[in-house]
């Protein structure tokens, strides 16, 4: 079987590439009419559509998506969302399933050119591309973005991480670039987001893809940022996503 299963792994993800990527070429002419014709509003509806698309693609490796939210998503204030990282796999499903509140991320600064669609979006949306190279540009940029949520509230992404992990273990959260989200966001609300066997997707790399996974996806009670002190929110916030990650594996 695991043999069977390696053999059509190569077809499978040479159907799911071009999928993909004419996903990416077909919506980078039409992100651009949408922003520059009918405004932000019809951008993010092309950004969603694109996403819903990316996440569906991920049939065609007999692959899916769970998400699972039991908690209301507090309206009228900025939302920090922060995950664990696994995989480029992570991002679609993100725009498809919090898709009413738009989120917008915190990217590496090398995504904002050369990808179709992507770089586009990165560019052009509420997100904020930081060059890791140079942490004062980092710290100046989160700080500024915190305060544009703050102001606009506004759903952003992080990744404190900073890198992904490669396993169904996260790493240590970086705590500088949501300190200074959170400080510049005092009325934000944290949400705790686990990303499960994502990894799997790309074990062997980008070619082939795994297939038949099952990737799961769980938003975790939202936490007042001002509720308690910033280390306390902090371990509260890396101590949900572990423990529910570790749920699921038991054997990490």
């Amino acid at each position: 079987m695991a043999q069977f299963l390696k053999l059509i792994s190569y077809p499978l993800s040479v159907i799911h590439y071009l999928v993909f990527g004419l996903l990416l070429l077909i919506f980078h002419p039409i992100q651009w009419l949408a922003f520059n014709l009918f405004g932000r509003k019809a951008h993010r509806i092309a950004i969603v559509a694109l996403n819903i698309g990316l996440t569906y693609s991920l049939y065609f490796l007999f692959s899916r998506v769970k998400f699972i939210n039991k908690y209301k998503i507090p309206k009228g204030v900025p939302i920090i969302i922060v995950s664990n990282h696994q995989s480029t796999y992570d991002i679609p499903p993100m725009y498809m399933h919090f898709r009413k509140h738009f989120p917008n991320f915190v990217s590496k600064i090398e995504l904002g050119k050369g990808i179709p669609s992507v770089s586009y979006n990165l560019r052009h949306a509420d997100n904020v591309l930081i060059d890791r190279k140079d942490p004062r540009q980092a710290i100046e940029t989160l700080m500024k973005f915190g305060q544009k949520i703050e102001k606009e509230n506004l759903v952003a992404v992080i990744f404190p991480e900073g890198t992904r992990s490669k396993t169904a273990v996260p790493k240590p959260f970086r705590e500088s670039g949501l300190k200074m989200m959170v400080k510049k966001a005092p009325s934000s609300y944290i949400i705790p987001l686990s990303i499960n066997n994502s990894w799997r997707l790309v074990r062997k790399g980008t070619f082939p893809l795994g297939i038949g996974i099952k990737v799961t996806m769980e938003a975790h009670e939202p936490i007042k940022s001002d509720s308690m002190s910033f280390e306390a929110l902090l371990e509260k916030t890396e101590g949900t996503i572990k423990e529910a990650l570790h749920k699921l594996n038991p054997s990490h």
